[in-house]
């Protein structure tokens, strides 16, 4: 179970990484075609977070709870964030695709739902960082030692 909270962990690390990363390049106005590979790469992220939900729901379900250990409550709270972040993210992509008519209402609507996406994903993001407390061997320094800060 731990495993399966530690994937979770690096794989919604990444996640946000990359979702910070096509909203950087948004913002700084960056070639269009380099902004859709950002994003391609953020949706592949989200489809691989949403797997490792799934696999850290497995992992619970087959092992006893581990209701003394503060690490078992900080992963529980961060599965319960990245559902949360894949909820709001299908929504958002939902709600932009039925968008059909430009009546103020609608673009308000939407601009909620992507709200509501940007503060789950801030819930992630805090969620990370409380199991990072409690588990710092779930990072993995993959980067050459001449990077590492």
């Amino acid at each position: 179970m731990r495993d399966s909270a530690n994937r979770l962990y690096r794989t919604a690390l990444e996640c946000v990484r990359q979702r910070e990363r096509y909203s950087r390049l948004v913002e700084a106005g960056a070639h269009e075609f380099e902004q859709q590979a950002a994003l391609r790469v953020a949706c592949l992220c989200d489809d691989i977070l949403l797997d490792s939900v799934r696999a850290y729901e497995k992992a619970v379900a087959n092992e006893p709870s581990k209701s003394d250990d503060d690490w078992w409550h900080k992963a529980n709270s961060l599965w319960h964030a990245c559902r949360e972040y894949q909820r709001r993210h299908h929504n958002c992509e939902e709600s932009a695709r039925q968008l059909t008519s430009r009546k103020p209402g609608k673009f308000g609507e939407l601009t909620l739902a992507f709200d509501l996406e940007a503060s789950a994903l801030l819930a992630t993001r805090l969620a990370m960082a409380a199991y990072r407390k409690v588990s710092p061997g779930a990072e993995l320094d993959d980067r050459p030692q001449s990077f590492v800060a």
